[in-house]
This record gives C-alpha cells, structure tokens and sequence, in this order.
C-alpha cells in the first residue's frame, strides 16, 4: 500500500475519532444543560407551591381584604348620614345634622353674597374627598335662631363642630389670605390644621383652581405649538 494513502487513511480516521468525540460531549453538555434548566424549573415550582401555601402570608392577605372590607362598610355608613357631599340643610334640621356625626363643617351663607359662592365653591369640592366629615350649609336669613345663638356676624361664617360643639370658625376669608382668589388646596390645607378634616394623600391635588389652572396651562401650551407650525 502507497505510505502516503496510509498516512491520508490514519489521518482521516483520527480527524473523525476527535469530531465523535466532541459531538458526544457537546450531546452531554446539552444534558447537563436540560437537566439543570429542569431542575430549576422544579425547584422554582416548589418555592412557588410553599410561597402559596405561607399561613402568614394568607393571614395578612385576609386581614388586608377585611380591613378593606370594614372601611368601605364605614365609607357606605357616612354616606347614609349625608356625608361625602357638600348639602343645603334648614333651621329645622339643623340640629339634627350637627349632632348626628362626629365632625361636622357648616357653611352659615347668603345667596347674594360674592364670597360666600367662593367659599361653596371650594367647599363641595372638598365635600366628596373627606367623607369621615360632613359639610353643610345653612341660609343665614332663614336660620335667624342659630345665626344669633351661635353670634354670626359676618358672612361667610364656616363653624366647625365636633359632637354638637361648635369649637372653632373661619370668618370672612381672614384665615386663608385675605383675598378672593385663595385655592382650595389652601383652604383645605387650614381645615386640616383645625383637625376637622384629615390630609388625604392617596389622591391627587385636582380640585377647584388648581385643576382648573393645570387645564388651562395644557391649553396655552397646545395652541402655542399650533401656531409655531
């Protein structure tokens, strides 16, 4: 036989022993790999399955659903007894309205009065947001017992009661500037001084003015683009 065909045959048989070679442990590699991946797979399943089945877990999950549960049962209570929206009452329920919730903000108005439409304005809109206290109002002229036992004066008068007492008041808009052109957020940000109402920081400040001056500056800014193009 021709040396150099041997030496070609060996040469071959060699190159083929190193490529089974590496094709079989490039097979295990693979599963090594699969057998890994499953393992994970597995052991992620069962961390899952145990995270599930945590008494602990369960527990404050159920606790949290009741507590959600027991505050909307609170909210639906309020709401019966008028809270959550900004009312007009009469002398003849007054009393009645003071002293049948723990908190309670009364708007003394006149309905010719300029300042006291700011003061509705701002307080139906705080009304809705902090259901725990109920806002209402009363028409001066038609309630003269209570403007004299209670000493209003001027108007707007905001009295505040807690259980039926009247513990303090806001007269005019001395307390929140002076002006006519106050916010809402500012008058609420006083009542919360006062403790009669609590801050409320799960929603959003887009009330009144404030929300009012937000559209109206997205407003400007969209017809100013329009006139550049």
């Amino acid at each position: 036989m021709d040396p150099d065909s041997v030496k070609s045959t060996l040469s071959n048989l060699a190159f083929g022993n190193v490529m089974a070679a590496a094709a079989r442990d490039y097979q295990k590699e693979l599963l090594g790999q699969g057998k890994a991946h499953a393992s994970t797979s597995v052991n992620q399943e069962v961390d899952l399955d145990e995270l599930m089945d945590d008494p602990e877990l369960e527990k404050l999950h159920a606790d949290r659903i009741a507590a959600l549960q027991k505050e909307a049962e609170k909210r639906e209570a309020l709401k019966k007894q008028g809270h959550g929206e900004y009312r007009q009452v009469t002398e003849g329920d007054f009393l009645g309205e003071v002293t049948g919730s723990e908190k309670v903000i009364c708007h003394f108005y006149h309905q010719e009065f300029y300042r006291c439409k700011i003061m509705d304005k701002h307080l139906k809109s705080l009304a809705p947001r902090h259901v725990d206290t109920k806002f209402i109002k009363l028409d001066a002229e038609n309630a003269p017992f209570f403007v004299a036992k209670l000493g209003v004066k001027t108007l707007p008068c905001v009295i505040l009661f807690r259980k039926g007492i009247a513990v303090d008041r806001l007269i005019g808009f001395q307390d929140v500037g002076g002006k006519d052109d106050f916010t809402t957020r500012t008058l609420e940000a006083l009542l919360i001084k006062k403790g009669i109402i609590s801050e409320n920081k799960e929603e959003e400040d887009e009330d009144g003015d404030d929300y009012e001056n937000k559209r109206r500056t997205v407003r400007s800014s969209a017809i100013s683009d329009s006139d550049s193009d």
